[in-house]
């Protein structure tokens, strides 16, 4: 009994450190960085005196949409195809091999990829398109996994009920499957968010740092995590940083938020 008593303690205590880490990383950003928000900090325009970042939030915004327009439809169909249509095989192993592989690479080598084919190969340069496209690419294999274990998660008998009426497999994939497996699937999204909003290193090499509105997929801009690196490096920003900061983290939970709100309402309708 005392086993049980030592390793219900051990998961109690496991599951307190995690969510203390979270809220002493979001006490530090408010506490250091909303006595910084200043209305010069959301100027339409940015300038060395203001250094406004309302430039940063479009193009992050910008940056995630297309991001997730690629890697969402791409990952999802790709776990649809490992869950319900493949067999084992020597090319399942190779794909299996080929996400792990994916997610495992560095974020750096990522933007160093995107620089050499993207930027340079394909001639988009510094742009949008290029990041966007890259961190499709970077966020894939998140999608990928628990995208496939969502459907793995959903009951065989959904499927079993849905074949004995007389569905076809691909109507009983997105009819009674993937309905089922949204909140897993939203799950990888708002994870593949949180990562789009939070990279530098590969956008730096592909989407620049040019402090402006883009006024295209082809022109060059840089996001709030960007734009945070770049204050915080130059050392006469800091404070702003911090600040930037605090917009970050509550554009990454309005976007968590509005991709839960998404999820509620398309269970409610298939139901």
């Amino acid at each position: 009994m005392n086993r049980y008593k030592l390793i219900r303690f051990g998961v109690w205590a496991a599951a307190f450190m995690s969510a203390a880490t979270l809220f002493i990383i979001i006490f530090y950003i408010l506490v250091n960085g909303v006595p910084h928000l200043t209305p010069d900090l959301f100027s339409w325009r940015y300038t060395s005196e203001n250094v406004s970042m309302t430039p940063a939030i479009i193009n992050t915004a910008v940056m995630t949409v297309l991001s997730l327009l690629v890697s969402v439809p791409l990952g999802l169909f790709t776990a649809i195809y490992l869950v319900e249509y493949s067999r084992a095989s020597r090319f399942l192993t190779f794909i299996r091999l080929a996400v792990q592989t994916l997610a495992g690479i560095p974020s750096i080598v990522y933007g160093l990829f995107g620089l050499i084919f993207f930027v340079t190969f394909l001639s988009w340069g510094f742009s949008i398109l290029s990041g966007a496209l890259t961190l499709a690419i970077m966020v894939l294999p998140v999608i990928i996994r628990t995208g496939e274990e969502a459907l793995i998660a959903v009951p065989v008998s959904y499927r079993e009920g849905s074949f004995a009426l007389g569905a076809t497999r691909l109507r009983t994939v997105f009819r009674v499957v993937i309905p089922a497996a949204v909140p897993g699937i939203m799950a990888g999204i708002i994870l593949a968010i949180g990562r789009i909003a939070g990279e530098t290193a590969a956008l730096i090499y592909t989407a620049g740092t040019v402090a402006k509105t883009i006024t295209g997929v082809t022109s060059s801009g840089r996001t709030l995590a960007v734009h945070m690196y770049v204050l915080s490096s130059e050392g006469f920003n800091t404070d702003q940083a911090a600040a930037t900061a605090v917009v970050l983290l509550v554009l990454v939970a309005g976007m968590n938020a509005l991709s839960l709100y998404i999820a509620k309402k398309a269970v409610s309708y298939e139901q």
